[in-house]
């Protein structure tokens, strides 16, 4: 498929790698030269040097050709402006635009058709959705949402006084007292798919998918005691933080956000007027122990630096904070960061790659094609959620005769409103929804394909 990124910046970079890999003829417009030079040399693409927005430029790129186009570029004027104008010299094309703006979300949703939109996508407040989301189960580093809520893939840090220290995972719901599959675990950096016989050791970090009804058991049972939030520190006022608020503010929390620059202070409290705003610099240690710190239940790292993210983050768990939640922008692969204590990390740009990799291998397969794409275990792993239909192998077969390909693991199957977290005598039917949780190193474009 030929696929059109306009904008070579840190997503647009991320994009063309992962869509490249994926056997996509790729093209890539920035103004930047040097920038072009780069990924010319890093990955197998063609690119355009101009302004993206130009009819000139975008038929130099091949438009009327294209598929696709990702509008990705810093302005969310020229990103509106680009889809516009390809639509124009190519009705056909399907065009994705990242728009960041509050002040454009409304329009531009109600407008889509106006601006030739097949998707829009806000790295900021998707980041927002994903934390607020963290805040609701404290206890879970990381989660991802499946079979229209009911069905998530949770992670957990295990501790030293863990229950679940060296117990074998064919004996752990003995323990948790709800069904439950680890589908994934992090040791030492690196994912395993994990057997029965596999014992848990202290430091892994276990990916579980457990039905929603069943998280605060799960919890409960592992005797970790968490308390939803009331006091929540926010250091860093941008966009994310703007968007988390605004989510939170019927939900009875104590909000607070520190910010270093005066005039967006001055934004902010004119913007957020029930919200406690705190003029200063979240690298003094002193500012944040005058503030509280200690005695927050929440710390939420949203500066624009990722060092200071991760320093600020790590006084937060020096000074007992029992959520801590770091954003990093820059990083592609948290794994290189191991056991340093960040809390749960979010990654705008992770989240916003992975929703537009789904719509573009939804475009190459139409049918059967994954409905939800997470990357889990550092990204070393891909939990998919697909629709079983009548051209699906094995339906009725119990899942111990079925053959998958190695490192592929299915982790629920949704029966209507049935969900089984299933076992060797399980089976799925047609119309069923599957997670089926693979190696990130097979890209799945479709059901079938994680059959022998």
């Amino acid at each position: 498929m030929k696929v059109i990124i306009a904008g070579d910046g840190k997503l647009g970079s991320s994009l063309a790698r992962q869509l490249s890999a994926e056997g996509n003829d790729i093209t890539i417009i920035d103004y930047n030269e040097h920038v072009l030079e780069n990924s010319a040399e890093r990955y197998d693409v063609m690119v355009v040097n101009g302004n993206c927005a130009s009819k000139d430029v975008l038929l130099h790129a091949g438009v009327q050709e294209a598929d696709l186009l990702i509008a990705v570029a810093a302005a969310d004027e020229v990103n509106l402006l680009c889809c516009m104008t390809a639509h124009g010299l190519n009705p056909g094309i399907h065009t994705i635009a990242r728009v960041r703006n509050p002040e454009y979300t409304q329009q531009v949703y109600e407008m889509r058709s106006q601006f030739a939109l097949s998707m829009i996508v806000n790295p900021e407040r998707q980041a927002a959705t994903e934390i607020e989301k963290l805040l609701k189960y404290p206890g879970f580093l990381q989660r991802d949402t499946f079979a229209k809520g009911r069905v998530e893939i949770v992670e957990l840090r295990v501790e030293a006084d863990s229950k679940l220290c060296d117990v074998p995972l064919s004996n752990i719901q003995d323990i948790v007292k709800c069904k439950v599959l680890v589908c994934a675990v992090l040791r030492d950096g690196q994912a395993i798919a994990p057997g029965g016989g596999f014992v848990i050791r202290e430091g892994d970090r276990i990916f579980v998918t457990a039905l929603n009804d069943n998280l605060s058991i799960l919890l409960k049972n592992l005797g970790i005691i968490t308390h939803k939030a009331k006091n929540v520190m926010i250091c860093g006022g941008g966009r994310i933080s703007y968007y988390l608020v605004k989510l939170l503010e019927k939900s009875g929390m104590n909000l607070q956000i520190v910010e270093k620059d005066r005039e967006r202070c001055e934004e902010l409290a004119a913007m957020l007027p029930d919200v406690d705003i705190i003029h200063g610099d979240v690298s003094s240690q002193f500012l944040l122990e005058s503030q509280g710190i200690k005695d927050v239940d929440a710390l939420i790292t949203l500066t624009g630096l990722d060092e200071l993210n991760m320093m600020v983050s790590l006084f937060g768990e020096h000074s007992g904070v029992s959520q801590v939640i770091t954003k990093l922008g820059r990083m592609d692969n948290t794994g290189v960061l191991g056991d340093l204590p960040f809390g749960s990390i979010v990654n705008p740009g992770e989240l916003t790659r992975n929703r537009i990799v789904r719509y573009v291998r939804a475009m190459n397969n139409q049918a059967g094609a994954a409905r939800s794409i997470h990357r889990i275990a550092d990204c070393q792993m891909e939990a998919m959620e697909f629709v079983v239909d009548a051209s699906t192998p094995h339906c009725g077969v119990p899942l111990k005769d079925i053959k998958l390909k190695k490192g592929v693991l299915i982790a629920s199957i949704a029966k209507g409103v049935q969900i089984d977290i299933p076992h060797g005598g399980s089976s799925y039917g047609v119309g069923d929804t599957l997670v089926v949780v693979a190696d990130s190193g097979k890209t799945i474009y479709h059901l079938n394909e994680i059959f022998e």
